[in-house]
């Protein structure tokens, strides 16, 4: 049985659930069926759930874990299980009360009092705590909606470095074939020059054997022939 429901709070059908939590219809009934399947308990018209707020407070755990499900489905039946047993401390404390109340009018008046503002700090508190979930699920849509932002950020800029560094490559790559280019057609020039002094040096190698020829031919002729030695020089 359901203890901890206040009376006249607030009753919630599926559709209103699942608008409250920001998930589908069928997604409401598979977290109640978890939740059933490990202990919960829902207050109940025949087979239809009824939802109060502590409920939907279960089903945003539900929703925003990242533990397998059933694990947390036990840890909010544990915590179900603490406000029973606390709401029933509650009602024997009550009725305890109920039993020792004093007879003075004005010890009455000051128990009253008491309570009245026991039951107003408690609504302050409930206010306050509902405030406070509001402005959490505001924050985690903020962060949410600041988590895809980023990714998409992040995402552009990948595909812009991608881009940047597919561009450098090919600029490296074109002056690379240049150089290339050019280192070529210098060791061609550089080989035509080297062929040209190989050539000339022949030449010149070929010239001078002709004259050493020439020369010892004139110095193995006759004494009387001297002239023909210096016709070699004119030549």
């Amino acid at each position: 049985m359901r203890r901890d429901i206040q009376p006249n709070e607030r009753a919630y059908s599926t559709k209103e659930v699942a608008e409250e939590v920001g998930i589908a219809t069928p997604t409401v009934r598979k977290y109640g069926q978890i939740l059933e399947r490990n202990g919960y308990v829902f207050l109940k018209d025949g087979d239809r759930r009824i939802f109060v707020q502590s409920d939907i407070g279960a089903l945003i755990a539900l929703r925003d874990t990242s533990k397998p499900l059933d694990d947390t489905a036990k840890d909010l039946v544990d915590q179900q299980k603490e406000r029973l047993e606390e709401s029933n401390e509650i009602e024997i404390a009550i009725t305890d009360t109920y039993e020792n109340l004093p007879y003075d009018p004005n010890q009455l008046k000051e128990f009253f009092t008491f309570l009245v503002n026991e039951l107003a700090a408690t609504r302050e508190m409930n206010i306050q705590l509902k405030s406070d979930m509001s402005e959490l699920k505001t924050k985690v849509s903020r962060l949410q909606q600041d988590h895809h932002v980023i990714s998409s950020s992040i995402g552009n800029a990948a595909q812009k470095s991608s881009a940047k560094i597919e561009k450098l490559a090919e600029q490296q790559n074109i002056q690379y074939e240049t150089l290339l280019q050019q280192e070529k057609q210098k060791s061609e020039l550089l080989q035509k020059e080297i062929q040209k002094l190989r050539d000339e040096q022949t030449k010149e190698w070929n010239s001078q054997n002709d004259f050493n020829k020439r020369l010892e031919e004139a110095i193995q002729k006759p004494k009387g022939k001297w002239g023909g030695i210096f016709s070699v020089f004119r030549k």
